[in-house]
Formats: structure tokens, sequence, C-alpha cells
């Protein structure tokens, strides 16, 4: 069995629980999920099944969408609900559409943001939350991320009693981003602080949240033997590289992991050779700009 399941992760369950009980539902070792979703966290998680693991990396470098909400007026030691407060702003009135659009558009773009504590970054051999539960402070790297769009979708509400406001909102963004991040930079940009209340992953690796099964499906799947139906093959993976039909001679070379002519890339910087209707290979300039070479191979047999 091979090919791409994308699951709906329930809340309460971590991309390594779902990993462990798929493993069990489908008596499979070789399956790696693409891209951590917190457990506090629900919505798409694409997981690869047997030689389609070889995916995984061009899954997670696709761009992903979430809803959630952010609430003004306090911080928290993980920057969502999980954990202690540890900063409080109470509001004495709301802020405006437009001044909460300001402050989103100003995260839009390319954006730098220091990974939260309480996360799974490794820092000399040791995850950031084993720093941060064993009371130890780390200097953590600054990272670059892309922000594709941050948009308010629906009304605020203002809790007079609690000070605080909650703002609906979507985004849209690449590989590395850390969204719960995101929503306290974006009460720093409001000056005050910012938790956020509320995630899921609407799209990730391509697959959208109506694509995706619950566990409860996967093992009615199983239990019926209908769960290859289910499987994407990896080409869903690898669906933004323009895609060449190799001839039978080329697939010959293509086998062997050979070169072939740099004709075959066009003014592409990487292709996605095809043949008999899957994806076998991608492929770049060579070193010396004589040549294609693979830069990955998924199969060398029909």
């Amino acid at each position: 069995m091979e090919g791409i399941l994308p699951i709906n992760k329930p809340r309460g369950l971590t991309s390594h629980d779902v990993v462990f009980k798929l493993r069990k539902l489908l008596h499979i070792k070789k399956i790696g999920h693409s891209g951590t979703l917190d457990p506090n966290v629900d919505g798409v998680l694409p997981i690869c099944i047997g030689a389609a693991t070889k995916v995984v990396p061009y899954l997670m470098d696709s761009g992903k969408v979430y809803r959630g909400t952010v609430t003004f007026g306090y911080a928290t030691e993980t920057e969502d609900l999980d954990g202690a407060v540890v900063k409080q702003t109470p509001l004495t009135q709301p802020f405006t559409d437009a001044q909460i659009l300001i402050g989103m558009r100003a995260l839009v773009g390319d954006i730098e943001q220091v990974p939260p504590m309480y996360s799974a970054v490794k820092i000399h051999g040791r995850k950031l939350y084993e720093y941060a539960r064993a009371g130890e402070k780390v200097e953590r790297p600054v990272r670059h991320v892309h922000v594709d769009y941050f948009k308010q979708t629906g009304q605020s509400y203002f809790d007079e009693q609690a000070h605080t406001q909650v703002v609906p909102f979507e985004i849209g963004c690449g590989k590395g981003t850390y969204v719960r991040t995101l929503a306290v930079q974006l009460g720093e940009q409001l000056e005050v602080a910012a938790v956020m209340s509320d995630l899921t992953r609407l799209k990730s690796g391509g697959f959208e949240l109506s694509q995706t099964l619950t566990l409860a499906d996967i093992a009615d799947a199983v239990a019926d033997h209908s769960i290859e139906q289910h499987l994407f093959p990896i080409d869903v993976a690898l669906s933004h590289y323009p895609v060449v039909e190799l001839s039978d001679e080329q697939w010959q070379i293509v086998q062997n992991g050979g070169f072939l002519p740099t004709t075959i890339l066009g003014d592409q910087p990487i292709i996605s050779v095809r043949y008999q209707q899957h994806i076998k290979a991608l492929y770049q300039l060579s070193d010396d700009r004589r040549h294609a070479k693979p830069l990955k191979m998924f199969s060398n047999h029909l």
C-alpha cells in the first residue's frame, strides 16, 4: 500500500498520535506526516504511506491556510490557551476593524518570527519545550517566513467584563510559519497582549478540509476493504512542478538514474518526469549545466 491520506486531525491528539493509530489500523510501519499540528489544533494533516513518504518534504513546502481567532487583552507562556497567563493588558474599548486591518497588513509578506519556547524546534539537540519545562532559557533563532494574506473574517467580539476582544481571522502562509506567534505579533502591532484562542487548518499539501477523512472513516474503510480507494497518488504532492512525459528510451535512462538532455527542462529549474501516467522523478540542471540530472527518484519500476 502506498499513497497519501489527507486526515482531519481531531483536537486532543498530536500528529505523532495520529501516525501511531494509523500504523495499528493499517498494519504498516512506513507512515509519516507532513507538518506538525499542535494537540489543540484540528484540521488537514496529509499522511504519507509506504513509498509515498518520499514526498513528505514536498508536501511540507506547500502553502497552508488556517482559520482561527486571536484574543486581545492577555498573553500566555505557550501563545495559545494551553499555557498559563503571563501578561494582561485589559481593554477599556475595542479596537476598530480599521485598526486591526492595519496591524494585519503589517504582517503580510516576508516577515521574521522567533519560535515559541513551547515548540518542537531543536536547539543544541534539545526541543525548545524541553528547555521551557525545565525552566531554562536558550537563545532562539530568528526565522524568515512568508505570509500570503492575513484577514479578519467576521465581526469581533468585545467582552466588557473580561476586558478582552476576540477577532476571527484567516491566514494563508508558507512553510515554518507559527500562527500562534503571528497572533502575538498582531497584538504587538496594536500594543496589547494577545493570544491565539482557536485554530483549524483548512488546507495543507494541496488538500482541503472537504477532502479529509477522520480516523473513524479510516477504520470503516479498512473494515470494508475499501481503504486503497481513498489513497491519493504522490503526483498530487508534486503538482506544482511542470510535467514532462518520457519516451520509452528516456524511461530506460531514468530507471538507472541517468542524465537527460538539458532541453527537457525548457526554461524550468525543476521538472517532474512521468511515464505511463505516474511521476517517476524530479530533474534539475546538473552542476556543470550540461545535463539534466535526478533531484529525487520516486520509482524506478512500473
